[in-house]
């Protein structure tokens, strides 16, 4: 599929000119609760910001997240934004279940069971939908098929996705029920695999490509750009450490405390920050659209505070004596595009 081709699923994005979409996960009570009214205020405050790109999963508080999304969006033109969610993980109804799970808090009453056949497939995207109230989604990711989240079955997660998952997805694409396919993951080598063997069309990738970590760069991001493959790209604060700055040593870096090279990098980016009198968050979130792969970036804001300042740090100016300055330190690698 060539870039021309998927024009079409980010084009809400491209016409309001705001390459700042809302991630999902606060949404879902990720760490701490937000109440059903905070949630419709971000959502709302986002769209009348000209954000048109929204982000969600069935992993997100169980379900609560695209039970928010959906309500908020609902009242919109369907044609008038992009809506993107996941498969890999069902719902199954519990009584009993924790109310918190996997770091979500507050959750609906539902276990979570790895489900990549087709089947689990096929039923995944029916659930969201019926969650959202909508009657289909633009942008549907392959969330976590990975060695982290898998161990030992990794290898056979990965055939099943390239046997049932992805081949389930392009004829729901075909019916009409979603529009794009694409991998979540924030695995570069997953990601690498399943293009060896199969055509994608979006990609999200979370935090490997960032002011910090440039891991996709070498192989990944050249190849999506040649292949047309779209990217979201989310996690470009690596959990933390890049909103925060190194903090003394107590940052978070990839959701668990930053390892002292991550410290030490980020304070040395910090210093060219103060120089050139440029928020750190301002660059974090700038950098990555440079590429020509990357459509857009994903927030994960919690509040309207937050996502005001991320737009805010969107539309920060940057000199390009920042960018040279971090180049020439070997704080960035030569051939990342800058701003």
């Amino acid at each position: 599929m060539t870039t021309l081709d998927m024009a079409p699923v980010f084009s809400a994005c491209k016409e309001s000119g705001l390459r700042l979409g809302l991630g999902g996960a606060p949404l879902g009570n990720l760490f701490a609760a937000v109440s059903d009214a905070e949630a419709r205020t971000l959502v709302d405050a986002a769209w009348a910001d000209g954000c048109r790109t929204f982000d969600t999963a069935p992993h997100y508080g169980h379900g609560l997240s695209e039970r928010r999304l959906g309500d908020a969006l609902r009242g919109h033109p369907r044609d008038s934004y992009v809506l993107s969610s996941k498969v890999g993980r069902l719902l199954v109804p519990d009584a009993n279940a924790a109310r918190a799970q996997h770091s979500y808090v507050d959750i609906l009453p539902f276990n979570q069971v790895w489900d990549f056949s087709a089947a689990g497939t096929r039923r995944s995207v029916e659930d969201s939908l019926q969650r959202l109230g909508l009657p289909r989604l633009d942008v549907v990711y392959v969330h976590d098929p990975d060695a982290a989240s898998h161990g030992e079955r990794a290898p056979a997660v990965l055939r099943q996705v390239l046997d049932e998952t992805l081949p389930t997805l392009r004829a729901m694409k075909h019916e009409g029920l979603i529009r794009a396919i694409g991998l979540g993951t924030n695995d570069v080598d997953v990601v690498l695999q399943v293009l060896r063997e199969a055509g994608l069309d979006v990609l999200m990738l979370a935090g490997r490509y960032s002011l910090l970590d440039h891991s996709a760069l070498p192989a990944l991001l050249p190849q999506c750009a040649a292949r047309g493959v779209r990217i979201a790209l989310g996690g470009v604060f690596n959990s933390g450490i890049l909103a925060t700055g190194a903090r003394g040593g107590k940052a978070s870096f990839n959701y668990a405390p930053a390892a002292r090279e991550w410290l030490e990098r980020t304070a040395r980016i910090e210093s060219v920050c103060a120089a050139h009198g440029v928020p750190l968050r301002a660059a974090a979130l700038q950098f990555p659209l440079a590429h020509q792969a990357v459509d857009i970036v994903m927030l994960g804001a919690r509040r309207v505070a937050e996502w005001a300042d991320g737009l805010a740090m969107m539309r920060h100016p940057i000199p390009a004596a920042f960018w040279a300055d971090l180049r020439a330190q070997g704080l960035l690698p030569v051939e990342a595009p800058t701003p």
